[in-house]
């Protein structure tokens, strides 16, 4: 069985790239890189990492977005088996690229065969994030305009806590983890 329910993997996406849903929906990667990860790691892993960040929220509701941020560094990020996932989610998303994991990381939970380094797709180097977050187009990708690229990008503002505010729009229900 694989993770089919693509709210939940949004929502931690929206966490941890500074993004808002709409601008992850309108990649159009959101299915795609939900089908990488799993292929890649595998359903229990990718479940345990979306269940440990439903968990996260759950019991910070209504608290200070800094312990929810603590609690993510300390226990997604700072986990040996799940801190790597979690930063190849936010490349992934940021570049189009999923990186194989580390050695260390294969030896102690286990190789897996689709657990390489590669490019998801044409599509998914285009609309990396990477491209909004500095302000410039991909070369050679996508027409920014004449000349466009004679003057250096304008960098947006950070959206940072607007965009993980939209987490919020995420209703905790506590009987069924995250809702839609």
């Amino acid at each position: 069985m694989t993770i089919e329910d693509p709210h939940r993997f949004l929502a931690f996406s929206t966490e941890v790239t500074a993004f808002g849903t709409f601008e992850l929906w309108a990649t159009g990667q959101v299915e795609a890189y939900l089908a990488t990860v799993n292929g890649a790691i595998g359903d229990a892993i990718l479940n345990e990492l979306l269940s440990d960040y439903e968990k996260i929220c759950l019991q910070t509701e209504g608290q200070a977005a800094s312990e929810r941020k603590a609690r993510l560094r300390r226990e997604i990020f700072g986990s040996e088996k799940l801190g790597p996932v979690a930063r190849n989610i936010i490349k992934l998303w940021y570049v189009g690229t999923w990186y194989g994991l580390p050695g260390a990381w294969c030896e102690a939970f286990g190789a897996r065969p689709k657990d390489v380094t590669f490019v998801v797709s044409p599509a998914a180097y285009t609309e990396g994030l990477m491209w909004k977050a500095i302000g410039a187009h991909p070369a050679g990708a996508k027409a920014p305009g004449y000349g466009s690229w004679a003057s250096p990008p304008r960098i947006p503002e950070f959206a940072g806590e607007a965009a993980i505010a939209q987490v919020k729009e995420v209703q905790v229900n506590h009987n069924e983890g995250l809702a839609r």
